[in-house]
C-alpha cells in the first residue's frame, strides 16, 4: 500500500514522501496514528500543489536574501569599546553583539548562530564578518571597532 507521510517516521522516511508499506502497518500504525494518509489521486494532487508553493516560497526568499546581501556589502557596523594599550579590548565583540547591532541600526534580524566568527573580536580595527542569510547566500559586512 502506498502512503504519503505527514510526519517524519524513523526508518521509513521524511515528511511529504510517498512510501510503499504493508497494508497492516499502514492501517494499524501509520493511518491510525495520523502519521500518513493513503496515496490516492486526491492526496497526490494536494501534495504536488504544496510542493509547488513551497518551491515558489523558497525561490522568493532566495531572491530577497540575494538583494539583502547586495545591500549589506556596503554596511559598516561601528562599535566603541573600552580598550587598553595597543588596541586590545577589555572584553570582546561577539556574534550576538553584531546581530543586535544589525537589528537596532538597520532593522535586519539575524540569528547569532548565522554570524560566522572564528573567535570573538578582541582588538580594535576593521574586520570582515560573514553572515548566512539563506541557503547559499552569505553576506559580508565590515565591523569597525574603535577604542574609547
Amino acid at each position: 500500500m502506498k502512503v504519503i507521510l505527514l510526519k517524519d517516521v524513523k526508518a521509513l522516511g521524511k515528511k511529504d514522501t510517498v512510501v510503499e508499506v504493508s497494508e497492516g502497518y499502514a492501517k494499524n500504525f501509520l493511518l491510525k496514528g495520523k502519521l500518513a494518509v493513503e496515496a490516492n489521486t486526491k492526496n497526490m494532487n494536494i501534495l504536488k500543489t504544496q510542493e509547488g508553493s513551497r518551491m515558489f516560497r523558497k525561490e522568493r526568499d532566495f531572491e530577497e536574501a540575494k538583494k539583502l546581501a547586495e545591500k549589506m556589502k556596503d554596511m559598516i557596523l561601528h562599535f566603541k569599546v573600552k580598550a587598553g594599550e595597543g588596541g586590545k579590548l577589555f572584553g570582546s565583540v561577539t556574534a550576538k553583539d553584531i546581530s543586535d547591532k544589525l537589528l537596532s541600526e538597520y532593522k535586519i534580524e539575524t540569528d547569532k548562530k548565522k554570524v560566522y566568527l572564528d573567535d570573538a573580536i578582541k582588538s580594535a580595527g576593521i574586520t570582515t564578518v560573514d553572515i548566512k542569510l539563506f541557503e547559499g547566500v552569505i553576506a559580508k559586512i565590515k565591523v569597525e571597532i574603535t577604542a574609547e
